[in-house]
């Protein structure tokens, strides 16, 4: 069978050609119709929209200029992160939960299974390495994201990366600032130049440098421009400072509002149907305020990213079977106890309340509303259809067999105390599910405004397309969230088991902090669960019952007080960001948190001795260091590096490396650091710049602010020449 053109481009690619070079090849052979279909999705506007609405959003591939007659694939989407959102997909712990492993390694691996499971469902562009900043636990659509820490962010971005782009083209989002979920169509957000570099653009700059293939930009405005045709954001930073050279797509149907001012900034595709450039891009270039180089500029891009994906996949598409099967179910269980976190686990009879023994278990109270709910996360873009979930309830009722379970979903304290007094030991699941955070299509948002960006419905059918509207499944829920603590009758719930049985533990379901100050002395032990994925309840299983150890650590500070918390209000249509949130706002305030960045306990004990550090290279490090298992089981310690940026006073994260020690073993070995997390903004240099002290102290320890982390000092003058 002969070759098409794109694929006798790919394979010249694959022999050592440049991808510009055959992409401008492949290009001179498209008519002008064609380098404009480049540009958008190949779907008609009110096709499109009746596609999703009727069939579910994504549950194919959502195709961007694919020319058939020359070969051309087109770029063919797939939503995330949790895992694939077409079809009946492996649904794993959504990022948040992810992010709390602090383990870049199982990170890739479920980037391998996804960008597997994409391609063996005809997609080749997977848009879910999300990780935009968590600067508030408010924040909507804090589970699609790792956790506040830019190098974390970037650390599990890149490996995602890594994992999806064996298989896939990886796509970061959103491109930036996006952390508000109730105005995003709306909000500009004002920033300067120190807080954007230093604080909410370096992670994306990792995963850029990781090779991810597209960025897609935000809906919010920052700095008085909408993202998706911010010029100083899509070509300044993005090429010009990061020599990125990938393809730069939109956010779907709101993520541009001007056909040639986006087309002008750097913005190569509109996603995800013929819209806006479909319906004004052709007489913008007829009258000249847009012109055909911007055109041919991201033509190439398109092409020449679909030319190097090709040319360097090694993996053949998996078969079908692989979606969902026994061995990405064994990964989705694995993540789902790995970023379990222990947050608090008292003594009780002189013993830790957790793990529980099993096999001195006679009856187990299971309480909530959330037990027994399939509670993966939000019903937005990010879903998965998984073919199951394995609930709290049920993951418990698996793993003990010969135990009786009483299980008390109501509303009702007094019952919940009742049914705990006469058990053994008690668990209490609250939180949150997709109604209280997540995703929000509010339809009220829908402005003139915003209804204006609609392409006019074809004559004839208008009937036909307000069926199909009427029929939507609108996210009229979640959305940014509007307390931060459990609901009162939660709170109630807890404190009355609590009381009645000393063997109590709450298993908290949120993306985000959970203010717990009115209970947490109430009950002996804590775990944050996040939304786990499809095997989440057996993953929670395996870490209360001690089967798996308890290693996950905190992605975000918990406060004390929402006043220890930066400004945030869920409808502005304006707002600052500084560099200030998390656990540095903490340590600015000079107040504690109830569970600081990094927090996590485990069934052991661990002792970090002897640390060394050095310079190795113009940006990076390494930190020499022995770590002692003092307890009597194996377990999993992250080593966590942290150094004071001179000059500025905010403690930042370095490095961490997780590292697996059996009960009593010792283990020396380096830490990677990076050091760009101590430069600072210099408007004079336009850039970041390093210190100019000699050195910085460093602590290694377990959480920010561990009082008995090794300390050591990096010369930072052994890097400079």
């Amino acid at each position: 069978m002969s070759l098409t053109p794109f694929e006798s481009a790919a394979r010249a690619v694959r022999d050592g050609a440049v991808a510009e070079a055959e992409a401008q090849v492949l290009y001179q052979q498209l008519s002008e119709d064609e380098r404009l279909w480049l540009l958008d999705g190949d779907d008609p506007f009110w096709v499109g929209q009746t596609i999703m609405m009727t069939e579910g959003y994504n549950v194919r591939p959502i195709v961007h200029g694919a020319v058939e007659r020359l070969g051309i694939p087109g770029l063919r989407f797939s939503d995330g992160p949790r895992g694939v959102v077409m079809g009946h997909s492996t649904a794993f712990p959504v990022s948040m939960a992810r992010g709390a492993s602090w383990d870049p390694e199982l990170e890739e691996r479920i980037g391998e299974a996804i960008g597997a499971e994409t391609a063996a469902q005809g997609a080749n562009f997977f848009a879910g390495v999300c990780i935009n900043l968590l600067r508030h636990p408010a924040w909507g659509r804090a589970q699609e994201t790792y956790g506040e820490d830019p190098l974390l962010l970037g650390e599990m971005g890149a490996a995602l990366t890594r994992g999806v782009q064996r298989h896939v083209m990886a796509c970061v989002k959103h491109f930036a600032l996006n952390s508000m979920e109730n105005a995003r169509l709306k909000v500009d957000v004002t920033v300067g130049d120190d807080a954007l570099h230093e604080v909410y653009l370096p992670h994306f700059r990792r995963v850029v440098e990781e090779g991810v293939a597209g960025v897609m930009s935000a809906y919010n405005s920052v700095n008085g421009e909408w993202a998706g045709q911010n010029e100083e954001l899509l070509t300044g930073v993005l090429r010009d400072r990061w020599g990125f050279e990938g393809v730069t797509v939109s956010d779907f149907v709101f993520g541009i509002r001007d056909a040639a001012a986006s087309l002008r900034a750097g913005l190569d595709v509109e996603e995800p149907f013929q819209q806006i450039r479909a319906e004004h891009l052709r007489a913008a270039l007829d009258t000249g305020s847009a012109s055909w180089e911007w055109v041919d500029r991201a033509g190439l891009r398109i092409l020449a990213t679909q030319l190097r994906f090709a040319a360097s996949i090694q993996e053949p598409v998996q078969p079908l079977d692989i979606v969902a099967g026994d061995t990405h179910a064994a990964l989705a269980r694995e993540a789902a106890a790995r970023g379990v976190v222990l947050l608090r686990n008292e003594l009780v009879a002189g013993k830790p309340v957790l793990p529980l023994d099993g096999s001195a278990l006679r009856r187990l109270a299971v309480i909530g509303r959330l037990a027994d709910l399939p509670n993966t996360g939000d019903r937005g873009s990010s879903n998965v259809r998984a073919p199951y979930v394995v609930t709290a309830l049920q993951g418990l009722i698996a793993a003990l067999p010969g135990v009786e379970i009483v299980h008390v979903p109501d509303d009702n304290p007094a019952a919940a105390a009742a049914a705990a007094a006469d058990c053994d030991a008690a668990i209490v699941v609250a939180g949150y599910t997709a109604e209280d955070e997540g995703e929000r299509a509010d339809p009220s948002a829908f402005t003139e405004e915003l209804t204006a960006l609609f392409p006019p419905v074809p004559a004839g059918a208008e009937e036909r397309q307000q069926a199909s509207m009427a029929g939507s499944e609108a996210i009229d829920a979640g959305g940014d969230r509007e307390r931060l603590t459990l609901r009162p009758v939660d709170e109630e719930i807890i404190r009355a088991v609590g009381e009645a049985n000393p063997r109590t533990v709450v298993v908290l379901v949120a993306a985000g902090a959970v203010i717990t100050e009115a209970w947490r002395g109430s009950v002996s032990g804590i775990v944050l669960g996040g939304y786990a994925g499809m095997e989440g309840g057996n993953g929670l299983a395996d870490v209360l019952l001690g089967a798996a150890d308890a290693s996950g650590r905190l992605p975000f500070a918990i406060p004390t007080d929402e006043a220890h918390l930066p400004y945030f209000d869920r409808d502005a249509s304006a707002i600052t960001y500084d560099r200030w949130h998390g656990q540095r706002l903490l340590d600015r305030l000079g107040v504690p948190a109830a569970f600081p960045f990094g927090f996590g306990l485990s069934y052991t004990t661990f002792v970090i001795a002897g640390a060394a550090a050095s310079v190795t290279g113009e940006e990076a490090g390494e930190v020499a260091v022995t770590v002692t298992n003092t307890g009597s089981r194996d377990g999993r310690h992250v080593v966590q590096v942290y150094g004071v940026r001179p000059g500025v006073g905010d403690r930042v994260l370095l490095g961490f490396a997780p590292v697996f020690l059996a009960a009593g073993e010792s283990r020396s070995f380096t830490v990677p650091v990076s050091l760009r997390p101590l430069s600072v903004w210099s408007a004079e240099a336009d850039d970041l710049v390093p210190p100019s002290e000699e050195s910085v102290q460093i602590a290694v320890g377990a959480y920010a602010g561990d009082p008995d982390a090794a300390h050591a000092v990096l010369a930072l003058s052994a890097g400079r020449i």
